[in-house]
């Protein structure tokens, strides 16, 4: 692998994927919707270029970029938080962009392309999450998500590219949206403020946005053609165990309201990832701690905020 494109690179995942392959001395090209007010969390140096582009108007990358390109990383989505995962007009949208962005990645010469799921498309679901389980979604978010891998898997066998499908269960990092459960928690406490939580007896599966980074590089190097893999690290804790860690990452002693929210109605009490397939095909075990990550998350924030 020696270029890589990606669209939706300003997220946790997208920007840490960008720092991965550079690493590797890997050439990418960062695909951001126009006039993006997270352009500068891309990371900047000689072997990236960023291009703005917005989903519906992918096609025009043809006639603007070289069809030199070896991997397509499609994480750019519309409409991933609250109502807007409802919009069944909008979330059908992205099915399409999705399987534009195959037949971009053909144009552009790549043999590989790489698609970023969501445990969404497991429906209600507890205990472990095995990727070839039965998926039954229940918004349109997860359905978009499921189609988008199941059309896009098709294309790409027609078009004689190699598909991968990888279903993120539970993420953190920096440059991860600020209404998530840990980032919300991070901005609280860093103001000071007393965050609200239930019993946190949920049992979560994290896994720090570096280590999927690793994992989606591996999956383009390693992984088999038509797979499904499910990021995660294989490993439980109590959510409240993850809330504790954030707090004393920042200040043991502050104050946190363990207890005092209830569970929403059918509150899912456990999600795991099975990533067997994942190490078998990929050799991929995650390195990160959720307290290595969460220091790592904190710091970043805490720049940020300044």
């Amino acid at each position: 692998m020696k270029k890589a494109i990606i669209t939706g690179p300003t997220g946790a995942v997208g920007v840490s994927l960008i720092e991965e392959l550079v690493e590797q001395g890997i050439f990418v090209t960062a695909v951001c919707r126009e006039h993006s007010a997270r352009l500068d969390q891309i990371p900047q140096g000689p072997l990236v270029q960023v291009v703005e582009c917005n989903l519906d108007r992918l096609m025009d990358l043809t006639a603007k970029l070289p069809r030199d390109y070896d991997v397509f990383y499609h994480f750019g989505w519309d409409g991933t938080y609250g109502e807007d995962r409802q919009d069944l007009y909008r979330q059908t949208k992205n099915i399409l962009y999705t399987l534009d962005a195959v037949h971009l990645a053909k144009q552009l010469g790549c043999t590989v392309f790489v698609g970023a799921g969501s445990q969404s498309e497991f429906g209600h679901v507890e205990g472990v999450l095995h990727p070839h389980m039965p998926c039954d979604p229940d918004n349109g978010y997860g359905i978009a998500k499921l189609d988008a891998g199941r059309m896009s898997r098709l294309e790409c066998a027609k078009l004689g590219i190699r598909h991968e499908w990888c279903r993120i269960i539970s993420l953190y990092g920096p440059c991860d949206g600020s209404y998530t459960m840990v980032m919300s928690g991070i901005l609280k406490m860093l103001r000071g403020e007393r965050p609200q939580y239930t019993k946190g007896e949920q049992v979560w599966d994290y896994i720090y946005s570096k280590d999927a980074a690793r994992a989606f590089r591996l999956v383009a190097e390693k992984g088999k053609d038509g797979e499904i893999y499910c990021l995660g690290t294989g490993k439980t804790r109590r959510l409240k165990e993850y809330i504790l860690a954030i707090r004393d990452a920042i200040d043991p002693d502050l104050e946190i309201g363990l207890g005092e929210l209830d569970y929403y109605p059918n509150q899912v009490m456990h999600l795991e990832a099975d990533i067997s397939n994942l190490t078998r095909d990929t050799g991929f075990l995650p390195r990160y701690s959720f307290e290595e990550g969460i220091r790592e998350t904190v710091a970043w924030m805490r720049k940020k905020s300044r």
